[in-house]
């Protein structure tokens, strides 16, 4: 298997959602490790804070970017390539903590839920690979999905159809471009220590006449973070450890391997009770199975 990160030291990176929680936590972990940091987010104070605690860890630079704005990840790329020179790590982590039951949801909740969870990965992918294949030095683009998108919550819809197809969209390019040095991780973190409560301080003025979500989201507020969710500090160092090692998944949290077998032993037991169609396997081979999956096994001794 490639590892295009195996050595991090010198290189560029550029992280979305990067001034505050998980996306702070990986920036830190980066800038220590030797990296040259690109921060982009969407809240100037979020900026402002997470510039003064990242000082003294290494190289960082800001950027305001709305992940939804493809003009302005067109403007950020030529920015960062004068900040930090080539980057060689893209994190699309920008996202918000969309819920509530799908008997509320509108047009405008799930318009706004997929253009950032979704269409901020996607605007994040297309606008950083031309660089990153142009410069042929390697790379790792790392998408945050969610447990959320393996062992899916009741009452969220949006997001964790959105954090399914983030983990669809990695699982599918991984094997094209590893050919061409760029690995690609699906990043599934659990509960974490975030502002993910402040989802509705940022949802735009467009998205707010057809919504069912405003007063969940304004009570969202007020819930806590619990001291036992994971410190975005360790949280981004796992993510690095992935980076290096050029994990497929990278999952954060043991508690929810347990769950997740179940639900894929679900999914087998509903396979019906018959023998296989030789003749129409034969037909589609390319259809039955996926490299990226047997390689991954081999390397940890499962396959």
């Amino acid at each position: 298997m490639i590892r295009p990160l195996a050595e991090v030291s010198g290189k560029g990176a550029f992280i979305t959602g990067g001034a505050s929680g998980i996306g702070l936590g990986i920036a830190d972990a980066c800038a220590r490790a030797g990296m040259r940091v690109v921060i982009a987010d969407l809240r100037p104070d979020h900026i402002e804070d997470a510039l003064a605690s990242l000082e003294g860890c290494g190289e960082v630079h800001a950027l305001e970017l709305d992940v939804c704005d493809r003009d302005a990840f067109a403007a950020a790329v030529t920015r960062s390539r004068e900040l930090v020179g080539n980057v060689h790590l893209l994190v699309g982590n920008a996202g918000m903590g969309i819920g509530g039951p799908i008997t509320m949801t509108r047009f405008d909740d799930w318009d706004w839920g997929i253009s950032v969870l979704i269409g901020g990965v996607v605007n994040a992918i297309l606008s950083f690979l031309p660089q990153m294949l142009e410069h042929g030095e390697g790379g790792q683009i790392v998408s945050t999905a969610s447990m959320a998108g393996l062992l899916p919550v009741p009452r969220t819809a949006i997001y964790s159809m959105a954090k399914a197809a983030v983990i669809g969209l990695s699982e599918t390019i991984r094997e094209e471009l590893s050919e061409q040095g760029i690995g690609v991780s699906a990043f599934c973190p659990g509960p974490v220590q975030t502002n993910i409560r402040e989802t509705g301080r940022t949802r735009p003025q467009r998205y707010r006449g057809d919504s069912g979500l405003l007063e969940l989201e304004a009570s969202l507020e007020e819930r806590p973070n619990s001291p036992l969710w994971m410190d975005p500090i360790e949280c981004g160092q796992r993510v690095l450890a992935g980076v290096r090692a050029n994990d497929l998944y990278i999952l954060t949290h043991r508690e929810f391997k347990d769950g997740i077998a179940e639900r894929f032993d679900a999914i087998l037991a509903s396979f019906p009770d018959e023998e296989v169609d030789e003749a129409r396997a034969a037909e589609i081979p390319f259809l039955l199975r996926s490299r990226v999956f047997s390689e991954l096994l081999e390397e940890r001794g499962g396959g």
